[in-house]
């Protein structure tokens, strides 16, 4: 059986409730895969759709698993709008002119690694300045920052291959 992006996408989008609903550590690491499966949408797929599917993707997880409505999909959207350009500035054109996705098999480890941390780091400062809002000093957030950047990464370094379909024909 073939296994299909969107089977995949959406058993992370559980998986990602499933980390906010039972593996909240402390208020100052949050473990988001989220950043890293907008950034794995297939190249073919237009930045106004991407916007509509990281909007859906970030309300569902506010929905069943954050307490405050709106926040990953308020860090969502950025991500999906500069997809395009983070990818070209990175990879290159060829995933956009060969409509490849991205993978560390294609493209190496490390620059899979340099993109994952530049759009969870994205996410975390949209999403912990809403979050906080001016009520918490800024060695909080910038702790928190850290230290959720560092867990999210490894957890999507590990996970990323599972959204690139394509590399495994």
């Amino acid at each position: 059986m073939r296994n299909t992006f969107t089977v995949t996408y959406i058993l992370m989008v559980v998986a990602q409730m499933l980390l906010t609903n039972y593996f909240h550590f402390t208020t100052l690491c949050m473990v988001t895969i989220l950043p890293m499966m907008v950034l794995c949408i297939p190249t073919k797929v237009e930045t106004v759709w991407a916007m509509v599917i990281a909007f859906a993707t970030g309300l569902a997880v506010d929905m069943f698993a954050e307490g405050a409505f709106g926040l990953n999909a308020l860090s969502l959207v950025p991500i999906a709008f500069v997809r395009k350009g983070l990818i070209d500035m990175i990879f290159g054109s060829e995933p956009f002119e060969h409509k490849e996705n991205i993978s560390s098999r294609k493209y190496g480890f490390t620059r899979v690694s340099f993109a994952i941390i530049l759009v969870t780091a994205i996410f975390l400062m949209i999403y912990i300045a809403a979050d906080c809002a001016g009520t918490r000093p800024l060695w909080f957030m910038a702790s928190k920052l850290g230290i959720s950047l560092m867990a999210s990464y490894l957890v999507s370094a590990i996970l990323v291959n599972l959204l690139s379909y394509d590399d495994r024909r």
